[in-house]
């Protein structure tokens, strides 16, 4: 009797390192990218967070490693990507959406300290995180960074916006960098969400006619992806 044929994936043995994957559509991505076959690297802070969503990808039957781990502590970053390249050789798809998002401060009141908080996450692990991420997958042949961009913030939200500003022309340059040789760097525009970040921004706001962060994922990966 013949065996029943394995089904392929579109991602089967692919690497996906997702960063920001305790919630959202940092979540949400690795939700889809570990459904489509790659094991998917998650990277975030909150511990209880990750456990949550590596259940709900091995329930699925997907496989998943976590990293509870501070994207703004560059040594931590540097030893999970050194770890990568030598368990796996290298990556092939980088998801980032770990993002800071401070209270709604008028422009003249922003405090230092979140101005700091918006700068340290939002600017500058995401400059380090691009030089220590591009060599680890250059030698995969679906070399693909992806970002998420959100526009239209309301009033008040100054200091947010300006790093959001800032992570934006940086993406943008290295997308120009990159364009002829890779790798490929997206930077996709998500419908609004009903995200942590957006609650602070839009309180009391009707979560119903809000997107899901899983038809987001859905919806922007798939294109690059699956097929």
């Amino acid at each position: 009797m013949t065996p029943p044929m394995t089904q392929t994936k579109p991602l089967d043995g692919r690497i996906a390192l997702v960063t920001g994957a305790s919630r959202g559509l940092g979540a949400a991505s690795a939700e889809w990218l570990a459904g489509q076959g790659a094991h998917v690297v998650a990277v975030a802070r909150t511990s209880g967070a990750l456990e949550e969503l590596d259940d709900r990808i091995q329930a699925a039957g997907g496989h998943a490693t976590l990293a509870p781990m501070d994207v703004t502590v560059d040594d931590a970053m540097a030893h999970l990507c050194r770890s990568i390249h030598d368990r796996w050789g290298k990556a092939d798809i980088w998801v980032h959406t770990a993002i800071h998002a401070t209270a709604l401060t008028p422009a003249s009141q922003i405090r230092d300290k979140d101005l700091d908080a918006n700068i340290r996450t939002n600017i500058r692990a995401t400059a380090r995180l691009i030089a220590m991420v591009e060599p680890l997958i250059a030698p995969s042949d679906m070399a693909t960074a992806v970002f998420f961009d959100d526009a239209g913030d309301p009033m008040y939200s100054g200091a947010y916006e300006m790093s959001k500003a800032a992570q934006r022309g940086l993406v943008s340059r290295w997308q120009a960098e990159t364009a002829k040789f890779g790798p490929r760097v997206e930077l996709l525009q998500p419908k609004p969400m009903p995200t942590a970040v957006r609650a602070r921004f839009y309180p009391g706001e009707d979560k119903e006619a809000l997107a899901r962060p899983r038809d987001e994922a859905a919806r922007l990966l798939a294109p690059l992806f699956a097929g």
